[in-house]
């Protein structure tokens, strides 16, 4: 497996959902994202919850969970939530680790596809997942989700981050900064307020866990960007910046939700900068 300073690398996949495919893609005209993204008869496209493990001498860190265990046969339904192909709890096993193992929850965002496994159901009501974990958010995406705009507020699941807030685990960041060693947070406000993505740096080179700034490797175009978007101007121009910075500095980058694809390297073509090399996370370096 990889590594970068301290940390062995490990992808952790949570299972598999569907989304819309035009929210997925905003203003793209369907013809042209379904080249990439097939639809079935509900115009829905396969999706990835791929999460990222760091495993240490010391720590092991998560960062994000997937979906987790709480909803009914109306969402399932929904939202075709498919744990055959993968399920948190299983992939940590697989590793030999399980849940009271994990020191550290970096959580990028608290839609309920990049939080929900913080919680799981216990005999009578949800519980944390992670008893021994202390859980990162930014404290302004946290304010965010407890009072949700109409435009968002089905994306977050109030039942689980009440079990979150009363768990006493939950460490509240002011802005981005080091986290823990070698592992950085930058914080975007496009897709929604106060996101935050996270860059694990070391001697091997930089890693960034992009979240829902590029959930695919074709929402690397500028213009590809999700309808989910609350300041979609906002996603364009960090998008912009964020590649730049990336590029000039050899970042690979590291993707939750594309279904076939973990990492790809940018490189500068006559079309911008433009993603290459996909590949696996054990190919990272």
């Amino acid at each position: 497996m990889p590594k970068i300073g301290p940390y062995t690398l490990h992808a952790i996949e949570t299972g598999r959902f569907r989304l819309d495919g035009g929210a997925m893609f905003g203003i793209v005209p369907k013809p042209l994202w379904e080249r990439y993204a097939p639809a079935d008869a509900r115009n829905r496209i396969v999706l990835n919850m791929r999460c990222l493990l760091l495993e240490s001498s010391n720590r092991l860190v998560l960062i994000d969970n997937g979906l987790g265990d709480a909803f009914d046969a109306k969402f399932q339904d929904l939202y075709a939530v498919d744990y055959e192909y993968a399920e948190l709890h299983r992939s940590l096993q697989a590793l030999g680790f399980s849940a009271a193992d994990v020191t550290d929850v970096v959580l990028t965002h608290l839609h309920f596809d990049h939080c929900g496994g913080s919680t799981r159901q216990g005999r009578d009501r949800q519980e944390i997942a992670f008893p021994n974990a202390t859980f990162y958010v930014q404290e302004r995406h946290w304010s965010w989700a407890r009072r949700p705009h109409l435009r968002e507020r089905a994306s977050f699941l109030q039942e689980k981050l009440s079990v979150l807030e009363a768990s006493g685990q939950l460490q509240l960041l002011k802005g981005p900064g080091e986290v823990l060693p070698g592992v950085f947070v930058e914080v975007v406000n496009g897709h929604t307020e106060a996101q935050q993505l996270v860059r694990i740096t070391g001697p091997e080179g930089t890693l960034v866990f992009v979240a829902d700034l590029i959930p695919t490797a074709v929402h690397v175009r500028p213009l590809w960007n999700m309808g989910y978007d609350i300041r979609p101007l906002v996603t364009i121009e960090e998008k912009l910046a964020f590649l730049e910075q990336a590029a000039a500095q050899g970042w690979q980058l590291f993707f939750e939700h594309d279904p076939e694809i973990a990492v790809v390297s940018l490189q500068h073509s006559e079309q911008g900068i433009v993603a290459v090399h996909p590949r696996s996370l054990e190919e990272v370096f």
